[in-house]
């Protein structure tokens, strides 16, 4: 005796419409993440005095620094107004780069996908 699934469960039309899902996915990931690492993000720190620009694959495209945050007897107001402003560019990529793929997963999550 054979046991049978029910119409339309597991059948090959059911697998090839699922590896059809995955390959659209899988188009549409492609071109998001191309869409996401040409996008531009800009932070500032320290009032203004600090400011940084990134692209979507988290490079620095500029860092301009204002001079009167260079005193070379506070270096690490310096630095901490840099870590600041770099840091917080890189959470607006990481959040924007979140919110895109979720619109193409339904917030559905695939761990280590970007």
């Amino acid at each position: 005796m054979k046991a049978r699934l029910p119409k339309g469960f597991g059948g090959p039309t059911n697998q090839k419409d699922a590896m059809r899902q995955a390959q659209k996915m899988q188009e549409m990931f492609t071109q998001k993440q191309a869409e996401l690492e040409e996008m531009e993000f800009t932070s500032s720190a320290g009032g203004g005095v600090v400011e940084v620009r990134m692209n979507g694959k988290k490079e620095i495209l500029d860092l301009k620094i204002k001079p009167e945050i260079v005193d070379p007897d506070d270096i690490e107001m310096l630095s901490d107004t840099l870590v600041a402003a770099i840091n917080d560019v890189i959470k607006q990529v990481e959040d924007t780069s979140n919110e895109e793929i979720n619109k193409i997963t339904g917030s559905f999550n695939i761990p280590g996908l970007f």
